[in-house]
């Protein structure tokens, strides 16, 4: 353990010193722009951001996560931070993994609440948090900090409530397709680049399908959930799911819903029924491409390493991005944030915000890719760690796809938003198992959410 600790000090701390040579934003530049409202010491402070001080005053700051023997980038990153703020103590407290956020508004909701930083795990959770004023907005931290917001690929404009951002993401899990480069090769077939078109997915899709008896190969995997489909129509920026008109859905459903009819990858209904994971679909060696988050990259790696997955079956796979409409930006992606704020009830802000800065910058996100986890700024370093990888691809194109260009949450901050989410999940099942038509249910996905807004 004592090792493993070492070495990601010792990564972080290498990083670090390479990013500040590249301008990075964690800084905490002196020449920092002041803004009216923002707190001295948080200005002042940022000037040792990074750097251990003997003058600092001791602090306590109380975090709360959630399976932390189960995860190592939290003690990863309690001890990086540590070793770099003399003076600091980060106390971590587990709340479980189950209903989390639900724990957490419990927790901060008392008056007796003594939290510093808190982990924000979904959207509708942090809305809850912000509408009990429970957490703190950073719009002065980050304007007296200089923080470049730029570097979050846009996910921080979709959570910010009323002009105000009260959360920085740390962790960023985006969504690329898998392949199974020997299915390719068998079929001496060009393998998914990292532009392409819907239209050229789709004819890549059928290209690799074999639907002979004992012999099928499934050009395309699709999971149940909904984001499997309907988020393919938000990769364009002019659309998300709380718009409260969804025919924009449309024509992801036609593709997925033929390519079903046509034996070019598995029935919803059939995987409903049989319960089949999407880790076992691609690992059983007869999927070509699979569109799912970078969280099983992981997966992937690990249980090739430890025999849990057929090497003869998936062992040689690559990622390439998502495919994307015609003229939007290739790299344009889903995404899910894990992100940090500061309580209200915090006696000690100015401190908490250098440890939330810390960790959603530079340093921590190097923490976060030394244990092959996905941090929310994606630097070339940062990149170069995770493609370094023991058993992570080998080819330029599986690199290059970690390079996102734009990144569309699959949950943006909105009122009602989780009601939203439960309408979208319930009709796309309708849709999918053929008990509505498409047009029957994307009608009832409107008048649903429109309701829901207040409208006619």
């Amino acid at each position: 353990m004592k090792k493993k600790v070492l070495s990601v000090l010792l990564t972080a701390a290498m990083l670090s010193t390479m990013l500040a040579g590249c301008g990075g934003d964690d800084g905490g530049s002196s020449s920092a722009p002041e803004s009216s409202g923002a707190s001295s010491s948080a200005a002042a402070s940022s000037e040792a951001s990074g750097a251990a001080s003997s003058s600092a005053e001791p602090v306590t700051l109380k975090w709360a996560v959630w399976d932390l023997e189960t995860t190592q980038y939290w003690t990863d990153i309690k001890e990086a931070y540590e070793a770099s703020h003399d003076g600091v103590t980060i106390e971590m407290v587990d709340l479980g993994s189950t209903d989390y956020m639900t724990v957490l508004a419990t927790e901060l909701s008392g008056s007796g609440s003594d939290f510093d930083v808190v982990t924000i795990k979904d959207v509708p959770g942090y809305a809850t948090l912000v509408q009990k004023n429970a957490i703190l907005p950073l719009d002065d931290y980050i304007a007296a900090d200089g923080v470049d917001l730029s570097k979050y690929a846009g996910a921080t404009d979709q959570v910010v409530v009323d002009g105000k951002l009260y959360e920085l993401p740390f962790r960023n899990d985006f969504w690329v397709v898998f392949y199974n480069k020997d299915l390719f090769d068998a079929k001496g077939v060009p393998y998914p680049t990292n532009d392409m078109t819907f239209e050229e997915y789709d004819a890549l899709a059928r290209q690799m399908t074999d639907t002979t008896f004992g012999s099928q190969i499934y050009g395309a995997h699709y999971h149940t959930w909904r984001s499997d489909v309907q988020l393919f129509a938000v990769l364009d920026g002019q659309h998300t799911i709380l718009d409260g008109e969804y025919s924009c859905f449309k024509p992801y459903y036609e593709m997925v819903l033929a390519q079903e009819a046509d034996g070019v990858c598995r029935k919803y209904t059939d995987l409903k029924t049989e319960g089949l994971h999407y880790s076992a679909a691609f690992s059983g060696g007869d999927v070509a491409m699979m569109n799912m988050g970078s969280w099983f990259i992981s997966t992937m790696i690990t249980s090739l390493q430890s025999g849990e997955y057929d090497s003869s079956l998936c062992g040689n796979w690559g990622i390439v991005k998502y495919p994307h409409a015609e003229g939007v930006e290739p790299g344009s992606t889903l995404g899910t944030i894990t992100g940090l704020s500061v309580t209200a009830a915090s006696d000690t802000p100015d401190q908490a915000w250098e440890f939330v800065k810390w960790v959603s910058g530079e340093e921590g996100a190097a923490v976060m890719a030394s244990s092959g986890n996905f941090p929310a700024i994606m630097t070339d370093e940062v990149k170069d760690m995770i493609a370094g990888l023991d058993g992570f691809p080998t080819d330029d194109a599986s690199k290059e796809a970690l390079t996102v260009s734009n990144l569309y949450l699959e949950v943006p901050y909105g009122e009602n938003v989780s009601e939203i989410n439960s309408i979208l999940d319930s009709y796309h099942g309708s849709i999918m198992t053929g008990e509505m038509s498409i047009d029957e249910g994307i009608e009832a996905m409107n008048t649903e959410v429109q309701k829901l807004q207040g409208g006619n």
